[in-house]
């Protein structure tokens, strides 16, 4: 514990940048390494979750991200589910260099009414594609829209936002009380974002089949300047992942995933992240390098257009291949954004590990 001065105290807490991987044991061949993750009924050729942000995924990049062995998820509150054809929108968007102009056109096309029957046709083009279908919903929209997601037979209802605990208390709208709504849904949930042991085992108690640490979004420094709120994923990630062990041995073996989704540019950001406690990652940034990411070039979250404080801008990227060489490779440039499961599955073989379950026992050092 630190002195921040006579009245305030702080635990040190450490960021993914703050610390490293080390190598103790005996190397593997990269051909032993299996990287498969299986969460409730469904098993993933990788431990990724594409984020359900409208710059990344579509119905047809959820597709392709389903197709190449992980869980793709499509933002159900997005442009996707707001308009017939939002690719004039997409183009104009990216047209726009300015980002006070930018923020200002994002409320105004995410001002537009979400249509219940745009969520059920998005999500039966990504059924009838033969992939693992999942949506995305605030915890806001969760209760008004649940019918019609549950509708569509998603695999997988995903309850996603800045920051979710299991009971909202608010004098303006009746409260999600996320165990009773977990508990009446007949489909896995995955939901948070969470930062701390106590939330973490409060949202496990739910029922949830995962629980995602970290507030995701793309824009985290920004956050940090208008809210003041930053998450130090290295430490809360630790401690969710203490949170699973305990709730564990509370709920007599139930085994809850951490997901982590905040914070991971790179794919070192992702092997720490898992050497850290987390079972999968969320992954958004650097999906909006891919050709077919439909933010062309620009990434953007819900905190970029929210109603009442845009907190986030746009951020630009260069776009530096296809979603499959992205995901699997081939590289071609040397900075972690890239092949980032021939990566993974390089930080296993070369620290002696064969599975993500037990490379998350692997030492680490701060920096």
């Amino acid at each position: 514990m630190y002195d921040i001065g006579r009245g305030k105290r702080a635990a040190r807490a450490f960021s993914l940048d703050d610390i490293a991987i080390v190598p103790t044991r005996r190397t593997r061949g990269i051909d032993q390494v299996n990287l498969k993750w299986r969460i409730d009924a469904m098993s993933f050729e990788f431990p990724f979750v594409a984020a359900p942000m409208d710059s990344v995924m579509s119905p047809d990049t959820a597709i392709e991200f389903g197709r190449l062995g992980g869980l793709g998820v499509i933002n159900l509150e997005g442009l996707w589910t707001r308009y017939e054809d939002p690719q004039p929108i997409f183009t104009e968007l990216a047209e726009i260099q300015d980002a006070h102009t930018a923020t200002k056109r994002l409320q105004q096309v995410y001002a537009a009414p979400i249509n219940p029957e745009l969520i059920t046709e998005r999500m039966r083009t990504i059924r009838d594609a033969g992939v693992p279908v999942a949506g995305s919903l605030s915890p806001q929209n969760a209760r008004e829209f649940a019918s019609v997601v549950l509708a569509a037979n998603p695999d997988f209802f995903v309850i996603r936002g800045m920051a979710v605990s299991a009971e909202h208390v608010s004098n303006v709208a009746e409260p999600l009380n996320l165990k009773k709504f977990i508990y009446d849904l007949d489909v896995p949930v995955i939901v948070g974002g969470c930062a701390s042991y106590q939330t973490a085992l409060h949202l496990m108690r739910t029922g949830a089949a995962g629980v995602l640490v970290g507030f995701g979004g793309a824009a985290t420094t920004t956050t940090m300047k208008v809210l003041g709120i930053q998450i130090p994923m290295a430490t809360v990630i630790s401690d969710a992942a203490e949170a699973r062990r305990d709730y564990m041995d509370e709920s007599g073996g139930r085994y809850v995933h951490v997901i982590a989704d905040t914070a991971m540019g790179t794919s070192g950001d992702i092997a720490k992240a898992l050497a850290c406690g987390a079972d999968a990652a969320m992954i958004g940034s650097p999906l909006a390098r891919a050709t077919e990411a439909p933010g062309r070039g620009w990434h953007w979250g819900a905190e970029a257009w929210h109603e009442s404080v845009p907190r986030g801008e746009r951020v630009a990227f260069d776009t530096v291949g296809t979603l499959q060489q992205i995901l699997t490779g081939p590289s071609t440039i040397p900075d972690g954004s890239m092949n980032l499961v021939g990566a993974l599955r390089r930080t296993l073989a070369s620290t002696g590990y064969t599975e993500v379950k037990e490379f998350q026992r692997i030492e680490v050092v701060v920096r």
